[in-house]
């Protein structure tokens, strides 16, 4: 799609057997029907990060890295593990550190009662400190494991619909005006 917005995907959850399987399938879906973005997927369980950080040159490193760097909007699918997010995240975030600057983040976070907002809110001061700037709204699943029915849908489709292309809306328009401003500095 020549000039839709590119957007990375970042399913978070290392995890065996984790509940972001569900979220990112349904996410993914329904971001991919928009026609204004393009949808790069980055499973942090598939990309074969390291646990410390290398000091020589490291492939999969180096393919994450360029990932980020080609994005222009990015989407963090998190739980919430213990009142945080994953840490596996924090590598990632710290991993492609320059490739954040001056671009967007939006989140999709599940959980339980909380709905991974405690995980966002702890994000939103992590995303800063590499040039990144986070929106608003959020789309969020309290007690994320009684959301979604057997098909995988959310129960209530309409409105997790409806809270996910807001939350986009808002990831286009920052992507958008971010670029402006990277080809204008």
């Amino acid at each position: 799609m020549e000039g839709a917005t590119k957007t990375a995907i970042i399913v978070s959850s290392t995890r065996e057997g984790r509940f972001a399987d569900i979220v990112a399938h349904w996410f993914v879906k329904t971001a991919r029907e928009r026609t204004d973005m393009a949808f790069d997927v980055i499973d942090l369980a598939e990309a074969n990060l390291p646990a410390r950080i290398p000091a020589g040159p490291d492939h999969n490193v180096a393919a994450f890295r360029r990932r980020v760097a080609e994005a222009d909007a990015y989407v963090v699918i998190t739980p919430e593990y213990n009142h945080s997010f994953p840490a596996s995240l924090k590598q990632a975030i710290d991993l492609a550190s320059d490739g954040w600057a001056a671009k967007p983040v939006g989140f999709v976070s599940y959980g339980g009662r909380s709905g991974g907002l405690r995980a966002v809110e702890q994000l939103r001061q992590v995303f800063p400190e590499v040039r990144a700037t986070t929106v608003r709204d959020v789309v969020s699943f309290h007690g994320a494991w009684n959301e979604f029915g057997d098909d995988g849908s959310p129960v209530n489709a309409s409105d997790c619909n409806a809270a996910a292309n807001t939350m986009l809306d808002q990831l286009a328009w920052w992507a958008n005006a971010l670029k402006t401003a990277r080809i204008a500095a």
